[in-house]
């Protein structure tokens, strides 16, 4: 494979850089060396590597607490606390107060650790969102170039059925030749 190497920063044009014509170079072919080689990095891979540890931490709890593997471990928990103090000499007598406190710190400690995720959730769906509005405005463009060419196009075929019509004039004004009978 044919490589070109410049010393200009990536994203930046080298010095005889010009742009593409339409022919060179299609609108939609990759833009980068790694993506014409299939190396491509998505949005969310590269945004994941962006993640601060408080949001993979909040992530991956969020991932935790909101599965039923959690919820049947934790109910799984209570039984088991609750039975613990229930038929021995417990530090936690029935009403259970101490493993309410507990239940009460964890959904405490949950709302903030989903508000942070939701947060970022919504970060990244504005981010998509955006994402897809600069692509439909670089689609639009493209589409109204196309347009553009194609009128050109239907102009040049209507000159060329202009042109066919006056040379095919004088041959039809003429009409056939007629035949002789000798």
């Amino acid at each position: 494979m044919n490589t070109v190497s410049t010393n200009a920063a990536p994203g930046t044009p080298g010095p005889a850089a010009a742009e593409p014509s339409p022919a060179s170079a299609p609108p939609l072919a990759p833009k980068t060396a790694s993506a014409r080689r299939g190396l491509t990095v998505t949005w969310h891979q590269q945004h994941k590597k962006s993640l601060t540890t408080g949001e993979r931490a909040a992530d991956t709890m969020r991932n935790s607490m909101g599965s039923w593997r959690f919820v049947g471990g934790f109910v799984l928990f209570m039984i088991l606390w609750a039975v613990a103090n229930s038929f021995a000499s417990g530090w936690d007598p029935y009403p259970f107060i101490l493993l309410n406190l507990f239940l009460s710190m964890l959904a405490g400690l949950q709302g903030a650790i989903l508000l942070i995720s939701a947060k970022r959730q919504d970060a990244i769906a504005a981010a998509l969102a955006q994402h897809d509005f600069d692509t439909n405005i670089a689609a639009k463009t493209d589409i109204e170039a196309l347009l553009e060419i194609n009128n050109r196009q239907l102009a040049m075929i209507g000159d060329l059925q202009a042109i066919l019509e006056r040379l095919d004039l004088p041959t039809r004004s003429a009409g056939p030749t007629p035949a002789t009978n000798d």
